[in-house]
């Protein structure tokens, strides 16, 4: 059954921030945008396209200066240091396909390629989850360190918890995403059939309100390419908004 606009709407309209994540980063910002309708398929020339010309700009950033002095990736590297990260470990995702981007991005299916040279692209961390695995509405939120988070580790489904303190996204069942956007669960991942998806661009200082917007507006389109019923609902969480 096709999600609404207003079913899309009610979900990420119970969508919260914890003050604490505020606290450790004021001028932190989440554009979600919900969508559903998609037609899955596979990699094709216009995502091929996208990601030819990301590569590019990771090519030209680069040439400018190391991947950590990029200034978003910098600012993002400081918000890990905050609560206890190491960003030299445990990188974010902006800077983990900015650093493959030089050896050529991956090609996984048009709908992750899309999101993938939009986030190296815009400088901006994106994460993409099926819809379909989630309990309740999307919050981001500082662990107790009792959570539960599905992964696969040597190949093998297991249960992790995050550490005390790490910022996460997660729904009533678990953890989503570790590290704010370091490492996915495997419960919401996207997959190649994958119908309707969440997607969370993360936005620090230096990265502006019309950058983030500008990024959310191309993933809009792009989105929109991707079936003749598309539906898409978005929402700007920042402090004092939540």
């Amino acid at each position: 059954m096709m999600a609404t606009t207003t079913d899309l709407e009610s979900f990420l309209n119970e969508a919260t921030i914890d003050e604490e994540v505020f606290a450790l980063r004021p001028d932190y910002r989440a554009l979600l945008i919900a969508v559903d309708g998609i037609e899955p398929g596979a990699s094709d020339a216009h995502s091929e396209a996208l990601l030819v010309r990301a590569e590019a700009v990771a090519a030209s950033s680069l040439a400018q200066g190391p991947v950590e002095e990029l200034p978003h990736i910098a600012a993002w590297r400081e918000a890990y240091r905050a609560f206890g990260a190491k960003p030299q470990r445990t990188r974010n995702s902006l800077e983990a396909l900015t650093r493959r981007a030089v050896d050529g991005l991956p090609r996984v299916n048009r709908l992750t390629d899309i999101y993938n040279a939009i986030s190296v692209t815009h400088q901006i961390p994106l994460g993409g989850e099926d819809l379909g695995g989630y309990e309740s509405a999307p919050r981001l939120t500082r662990a107790s360190g009792s959570e539960n988070f599905d992964t696969i580790s040597g190949g093998e489904i297991t249960i992790e918890h995050p550490d005390r303190g790490e910022v996460i996204w997660g729904d009533v069942r678990g953890v989503t995403c570790r590290r704010w956007n370091w490492r996915q669960g495997r419960r919401t991942a996207l997959t190649d059939n994958t119908r309707s998806a969440l997607f969370i661009l993360d936005a620090l200082a230096p990265l502006s309100d019309e950058d983030l917007t500008r990024a959310g507006q191309e993933l809009v389109d792009e989105l929109s390419r991707l079936g003749e019923e598309i539906t898409v609902s978005q929402r700007l969480l920042a402090a004092g908004t939540n």
